[in-house]
């Protein structure tokens, strides 16, 4: 009988933006996927922003990104 077992990895990152919270999310995924294949699901962990004047200058999200480990060795 065989079993298929999948396997993920998990790596964190931190996304930056100018626009808003979910842009950096965006930017962050859209970096990652560059360099790995079969991204499978994001966690946003922790949400923060600089400030200048008292107003939003960047955006910036902590986050967990989840892709398939590579079985072809």
């Amino acid at each position: 009988m065989t079993v298929l077992t999948t396997v993920a990895k998990v790596i964190e990152l931190v996304g930056e933006s100018g626009v808003s919270w979910e842009d950096a999310v965006q930017n962050a995924v859209q970096e990652a996927s560059k360099t790995l294949d079969g991204i499978t699901g994001v966690e946003v962990v922790n949400l923060t922003a600089s400030l200048d004047n008292g107003r939003i200058e960047e955006y910036k999200v902590n986050l967990k990104l989840a892709f398939g480990v590579q079985n072809d060795r």
